[in-house]
């Protein structure tokens, strides 16, 4: 369960770590330790959209590396993901390098509400990954092709010495409230009647606090009074870290460039948009799905605010 018994989702691992590997950071220079690793090792084949393989079921189809190379090496081109709680190595490789076929594709939202917590950790792993190197095969400096070292965390420019490394960009998720209501917006290019809490980009040489004290006033015109830090989501859609917050701000709305629509809703209106999820009437407000930090910041604030718990 999560922080005040609310449902767990994909990518907020247990608070000891138990739905993550171990990235074992000391194996990423032992090239020889990893190519002996790599036969029993499971290898996440990504194709060239970022979906995993899949079995027929839509489960992750996982291959050990001696299914994919006669246990004759292939961690050299592949990217070490870390090691699970019996010791096995995880890899991530592109599909297009193996000859390995599924029935099946699954795409990573997909596989954070359908896998287990661990596979789809290991999945968003991955996929950030992939990205990542897919961006940085050149030198942004000088324009070399890159080399791949470090099991797949480090590039390194032979022309001008620089070394790449992956990046996670930070950003702010805030549950805006005024002590009985939650403030929610929406983008115009989301779907038809999805609302969600604001969220934006911590900017270069900025707090937390001041981004979410600026992306409020922003999108919402309306300024902080005081926010707490709660939790943080991974969201390799493609290399984001989510940092939640709560927040209390007062007054009215408006709509902004982000935002086309913004607006307080009361436990009534949040109430009946989380039934929604279960019994869609097809009018309405919907909230963010399951798996988002922003979905368990609103049902955070459900169960915090007088008769939601007991309403849900």
């Amino acid at each position: 369960m999560g922080h005040d018994g609310t449902p767990p989702f994909a990518f907020i691992p247990d608070v000891d770590g138990r739905a993550t590997l171990d990235r074992a950071d000391r194996l990423r220079a032992d090239s020889a330790a990893l190519d002996r690793l790599w036969a029993d090792a499971r290898v996440v084949l990504l194709d060239a959209d970022g979906r995993a393989l899949a079995d027929d079921d839509g489960m992750l189809a996982a291959p050990t590396g001696r299914e994919l190379s006669g246990g004759n090496g292939g961690s050299g081109v592949s990217t070490f993901l870390g090691l699970d709680d019996d010791g096995q190595a995880w890899f991530s490789l592109d599909a297009a390098r193996t000859a390995f076929v599924a029935p099946r594709t699954v795409d990573l939202r997909s596989a954070g509400a359908l896998w287990p917590q661990r596979e789809a950790a290991v999945f968003a792993e991955a996929r950030a990954l992939q990205h990542w190197h897919l961006r940085h095969r050149h030198c942004g400096a000088c324009g070399t092709g890159t080399e791949i070292l470090r099991g797949g965390w480090q590039r390194h420019c032979p022309g001008c010495g620089l070394d790449h490394h992956p990046r996670t960009d930070p950003a702010v998720i805030v549950a805006v409230a005024d002590g009985e209501r939650l403030l929610l917006g929406r983008q115009a290019s989301w779907p038809a009647r999805r609302w969600s809490v604001i969220a934006g980009f911590v900017e270069p040489g900025e707090s937390l606090e001041q981004a979410v004290a600026r992306e409020v006033l922003e999108e919402t015109g309306l300024r902080v009074e005081r926010c707490q830090y709660r939790a943080s989501q991974p969201w390799p859609f493609p290399g984001q870290l989510m940092l939640g917050f709560d927040a209390e701000a007062r007054g009215e709305p408006q709509p902004s460039d982000e935002l086309e629509q913004v607006a307080w809703f009361d436990r009534e209106a949040i109430g009946a948009a989380r039934q929604r999820d279960l019994d869609d009437d097809g009018e309405g407000v919907l909230l963010s799905p399951p798996l988002s930090i922003s979905r368990w910041l609103i049902e955070r604030w459900w169960a915090r605010t007088p008769g939601g718990a007991s309403r849900g």
